[in-house]
């Protein structure tokens, strides 16, 4: 799940102690060591953002309540994405998969990330930026789930494995046709990154303890438990992996714009007859497949799972905006819903898609070239949605992930972002202690490895 605003200020130091909320108490009840009339039980109560040092704590807020009024200070650059029991954080400099395995313990494995912004600066102009996301995250978001698969199960279950991974990994390049990444992963790095990133995944014997020595593999086994793997594993399949992403991105094309337009082309009629209606219709039945999609899915208990992997992704985020140790305690305070979350992506694109769609001039196009009604002009139709995709993507990123996501307090953004956090309801369920604890081994190797590196130009600078 959440992609999140960049800001400098990710890497600040944790706030004083005096800023932090107290924890909520489990239940309240009557004291017995007063004595007077009978007690009455209080309300459970839940902590206000850290910035409010004062005033007593409000009464029970709905998770989308709280999204807004406790969002963190500090805003990370870092995001995530729900795997097959497991996690999956994105850095500036490398991202980490922690998933638990069958004997409870929780395995983690590191990549490095190369940058390609600084040959390829034109990557992260506006409205590039977003297409850029929606390859890489894609690319990135498959790897992890194939290293999910390879772990998350016994050996006799291998066959069930690859198949959840097939099903996962083509739910996942639905939802990029749909215009968003996955679970709430929207990156902004350039394709470049991308590419380096599969090569080194690729490569054998590259977990994290083989690439980054001995300072990793410590640094991942005080990581909640986490046990880094010292064996080199087999990566799934290049076949295999390009047969997940066509799966899935023939199944988006056929759910999200051959299936809206063909009903609108029923409903309505041909498209240059009634475009506005047309266009209104199409986008109308695309949001209505996809929240039945999401539902559908939602129902699949290893889904179910992924969407409280989702949830502790979520939470750990909004642990580390606070500014407090990342700790199951302290992460489980939080609401599992996050205004910054890729979700809010996923309508903004529909919304917009909406308006792309009726402003492009398709009639011209459609009597310049003399193309016929029936067939070939719904296939016109349908291949412009297609090409336009990339501009839509651009678009909605610049408004929901840049312009939004860095305002959640401005009155026009939540009414804005409503939508897409709605949507976190179906995408995002409460976690348990060990899913937290996942999503906090992958969170950290993340940040140590940010925080070595700025160690290390410290030194360079003082040497």
């Amino acid at each position: 799940g959440a992609g999140r605003g960049r800001s400098d200020a990710g890497m600040a130091a944790a706030m004083p102690p005096a800023e932090l909320p107290a924890a909520a108490p489990a239940a309240c009840g009557p004291d017995p060591t007063q004595d007077g009339g009978p007690m009455t039980e209080e309300p459970q109560r839940t902590p206000r953002d850290p910035n409010a040092v004062e005033g007593p704590l409000p009464r029970r807020e709905s998770d989308l309540s709280r999204a807004f009024s406790e969002d963190g200070a500090r805003k990370t650059h870092v995001g995530g994405q729900a795997l097959l029991e497991g996690i999956m954080m994105r850095g500036k400099l490398n991202w980490a998969v922690a998933v638990r395995e069958p004997d409870g313990n929780i395995y983690v494995e590191e990549h490095e990330l190369a940058s390609g912004r600084k040959k390829n600066s034109w990557l992260t102009w506006p409205f590039i930026r977003g297409c850029t996301a929606l390859v890489e995250s894609l690319m990135l978001g498959f790897k992890a789930l194939a290293i999910a698969a390879d772990h998350a199960f016994d050996e006799d279950e291998e066959e069930r494995a690859e198949a959840k991974a097939q099903a996962a990994a083509d739910a996942a390049g639905s939802l990029e046709v749909a215009g968003a990444p996955v679970a709430s992963q929207v990156l902004e790095q350039a394709q470049e990154a991308a590419r380096d990133a599969a090569a080194a995944c690729r490569a054998p014997g590259l977990g994290a303890s083989e690439r980054d020595g001995a300072q990793a593999a410590s640094s991942g086994a005080a990581s909640a438990g986490a046990v880094p793997s010292a064996e080199p594993k087999e990566e799934s399949s290049g076949a295999f992996m390009a047969l997940s992403m066509a799966l899935g991105v023939v199944m988006g094309v056929v759910l999200f714009i051959v299936a809206p337009a063909a009903i609108a082309n029923l409903l309505v009629g041909e498209y240059d007859e009634h475009t506005l209606a047309w266009n209104v219709i199409d986008g109308i039945v695309r949001v209505a497949i996809f929240v039945l999609y999401l539902w559908l899915i939602g129902r699949m208990s290893d889904i179910k799972r992924m969407f409280m992997y989702h949830g502790a992704e979520h939470k750990t985020i909004h642990c580390y905006e606070h500014g407090l140790p990342l700790t199951p305690e302290n992460a489980r305070r939080f609401p599992r819903l996050h205004v910054r979350c890729g979700t809010a992506f996923l309508i903004m694109v529909m919304v917009i898609a909406i308006v792309v769609y009726t402003l492009v001039p398709v009639n011209a196009l459609i009597a310049g070239l003399g193309v016929p009604d029936g067939a070939a002009k719904f296939a016109l139709v349908v291949a412009v949605r297609v090409l336009l995709m990339p501009l839509i993507a651009g678009i909605s990123y610049e408004i929901t992930v840049k312009w939004a996501g860095s305002r959640p307090d401005n009155p026009l953004v939540k009414v804005i972002l409503w939508p897409g956090m709605q949507m976190q309801y179906l995408t995002t369920n409460e976690p348990d202690d060990e899913q937290l604890e996942c999503a906090i081994a992958a969170m950290e190797r993340v940040l140590e490895r940010e925080e070595r590196a700025e160690r290390e130009a410290r030194a360079a600078a003082a040497a």
